[in-house]
């Protein structure tokens, strides 16, 4: 792996001047490559269909928070790196990388065609090396799906490979040059950008947003699942492209792969919008060399952009799921700090009443610092994922960049499946407005009723608009142990009408006074009566069982109370994360959705061995679906996900029969 990056030197606060637009929008971008080496902080960005970009000059601040980033009327770029993550109590490498903020004081907008006319037309080309060789990466892969997702650590995690390099010339014309390119040959992107700044300086063409506020709508946009257009295997020369795609919007591992990180993000947008998360999609994201798919989730919000982005820090399509233990993973099985890879390159736009932020996910970007460029890249790693396909992967996602910095060599073409006219290229989702695309854009894509037949088997909960039920009276403490799914499943009690309060399980109290306890899912082994989190857990739902209180348990937590109620939990021959099964849940049949490597075991109708709970389970494999009990239930899936389209009725269903006195049972 690579060193540590290179410290990047910290710059003092300027004086706040007013942003002025340029007298010639040409002549600004003219400027910064006449002044070479001495160019003053600048960034140059396009954003996806509009036919105009931005040159933006300015001066840096570095600040240590968030909330330190200067909204004080000027428009801010900020670069966030990866070590923000700390801030949400995450495990991140510390490489000392500031928030980086350029604050605007002057602007010009030019067509892109003009821009390209200014901008160097022979890019600095550059050798570059991985710093992980393909067979290491590979080794990387298999051994987080067998210690990490085969012991319940999570569902999916991101890792990064560099490819690394050196070049000579100013990083500000060097940066421009790699940007005419981008221009020029690469397509689809979310921004395509140039950002340069004392000792560090970055081009990109990042396919993704990861937040925006604007006006109030929240937007985030989850992207996975990588279809490349290349021919890879005598097998695929033997099939067109199209044929090709039509395969993998039938492949399971991408569907399941894009399904958990609409899960994880609604999990953030359950933070971050009181009224929760609405999903739009999915459409297919066309790029010069892959194709995407994707989903876009709108919410409403009245917090300060900033903490927007907080709250968000960072994407589960660079990470994984669930958050917290994917940072873990992340920094046990990457050694070095990510810089601002997986970061965000945020801007902040002054309005009437605020600030309206747009943050795309720092990827598919180059990095210069002291004549060192490297390429960071990831690839999402599930149950079902191969390393020879991952290894494969980071190198597809990578080579647009690569070609644009000149090291491999240009294709004369690449097809692009369905882009066989204008309306079909432009089919998918609408990235500069926020929206989804219109009717007529979505019917023009031949893929698309495929695409939406996705959705019949996803909660409906998830897709339309979530009006609240009529106050309870009753009130809830939902206890988090480490996966803010409980974010979702607070949510959705609040639609069902209790007053919720959310907490961590480190900060529970085992006298709660709520008339309903709910126990969430986390990873983990639940077996462990070392982690001093499963050992709370024991204690805390103990505890309530003792004080003859009503609670509810979910996934992990469900796992824990079998194993107190005397029942064997043991791992899964196959981990089942992001699966949606049919199950029967005493008496009813529900479509679930399911995370999770352990599971108790009883035979169907049985009860447990102590505590006398009624078992639901598979009477063939006796894996336990729930339990059930005077004031007590639990369940293995997870009703709260978007793979659960039966998950708001049998929550309700619970916490109906947990709730009401006179019944034994729901």
């Amino acid at each position: 792996m690579t060193a540590p990056h290179p410290a990047i030197p910290n710059v003092a606060q300027p004086e706040r001047q007013p942003a002025a637009p340029s007298s010639a929008p040409s002549a600004l971008l003219a400027s910064l490559l006449a002044a070479g080496a001495d160019a003053p902080p600048f960034a140059v960005i396009r954003r996806e269909h509009e036919p105009t970009l931005d040159v933006l000059v300015g001066d840096v601040v570095d600040v240590e928070l968030l909330a330190d980033i200067p909204l004080d009327g000027a428009e801010v770029l900020a670069l966030v790196p990866f070590r923000q993550v700390r801030e949400r109590g995450f495990d991140a490498h510390d490489d000392g990388a500031p928030i980086r903020c350029l604050v605007v004081r002057e602007r010009a907008e030019l067509a892109v065609a003009e821009a390209i006319d200014v901008l160097p037309r022979h890019p600095i080309a550059v050798d570059l090396d991985v710093d992980a060789s393909d067979e290491a990466y590979a080794e990387i892969v298999r051994r987080v799906i067998d210690d990490e997702i085969g012991r319940g650590e999570g569902a999916n995690f991101v890792i990064r490979r560099e490819f690394v390099g050196e070049v000579d010339g100013a990083p500000a014309v060097a940066v421009l040059g790699w940007l005419r390119a981008l221009l020029e040959h690469e397509r689809g992107a979310f921004w395509t950008f140039a950002v340069h700044t004392p000792g560090l300086s970055a081009v990109g063409a990042t396919p993704e947003r990861h937040v925006s506020s604007i006006d109030g709508l929240v937007s985030m946009n989850p992207i996975s699942g990588t279809f490349r257009h290349d021919v890879l295997t005598e097998a695929d020369a033997a099939t067109s492209v199209d044929e090709r795609l039509l395969a993998f919007l039938h492949d399971v591992k991408e569907r399941e792969e894009l399904v958990m990180v609409v899960d994880e993000e609604l999990k953030m947008m359950s933070a971050v919008c009181p009224e929760g998360g609405r999903i739009r999609g999915p459409f297919l994201k066309r790029m010069s060399r892959l194709t995407h798919t994707e989903y876009l989730l709108e919410g409403h919000s009245d917090l300060d952009p900033r903490e927007v982005l907080r709250r968000t820090m960072f994407a589960p399509t660079v990470t994984g799921s669930p958050m917290g233990n994917a940072c873990s993973v992340i920094a046990r099985h990457e050694p070095t700090a990510r810089g601002y890879y997986a970061g965000v390159f945020a801007r902040f736009t002054p309005t009437a009443t605020g600030y309206d932020v747009d943050a795309p996910i720092l990827i598919r970007t180059a990095y210069l610092r002291d004549g060192r460029v490297s390429v960071p890249v990831g690839a999402t790693l599930v149950r079902h994922s191969d390393p020879a396909g991952e290894v494969a992967e980071t190198r597809a996602k990578a080579a647009g960049l690569l070609t644009a910095l000149g090291a491999i060599p240009r294709a004369d073409a690449v097809a692009r499946p369905g882009a066989t006219g204008a309306a079909r290229s432009g089919a998918g989702r609408d990235a500069s407005s926020g929206t989804a695309p219109s009717d007529e854009h979505a019917a023009a894509d031949p893929h698309a009723a495929l695409l939406a037949a996705r959705n019949d088997h996803l909660a409906a909960f998830w897709r339309s608009p979530q009006h609240a039920h009529e106050p309870r009276g009753r009130s809830a403490l939902v206890i988090d142990a480490n996966d803010d799914f409980t974010t979702m499943l607070a949510h959705q009690l609040r639609h069902l009408g209790l007053d919720v309060r959310l907490v961590a399980w480190h900060q529970a109290s085992a006298a709660a006074s709520e008339d309903l306890v709910v126990f969430g899912p986390g990873p983990g082994d639940p077996r462990d009566a070392t982690d001093p989190r499963i050992a709370r857990l024991r204690e805390l739902i103990a505890a309530r069982l003792e004080a003859e209180r009503p609670l509810l348990a979910v996934c992990l937590s469900h796992q824990v109370l079998a194993d107190l109620a005397g029942l064997p939990v043991a791992p899964l021959p196959t981990p089942r994360q992001g699966v949606q099964l049919p199950i029967e849940v005493f008496g009813e049949t529900a479509a679930i959705g399911f995370y999770n490597t352990f599971s108790a075991l009883a035979s169907d109708g049985s009860t447990t061995p102590r505590l006398g709970f009624e078992v639901a389970s598979d009477a063939a494999t006796g894996i336990v679906h729930a339990l059930r009990g005077r004031g007590v239930a639990s369940v293995q899936g997870h009703l709260e996900s978007v793979t659960s389209p039966d998950g708001l009725a049998l929550l309700e269903r619970l916490v109906d029969g947990v709730l009401t006195p006179t019944a034994v049972v729901p």
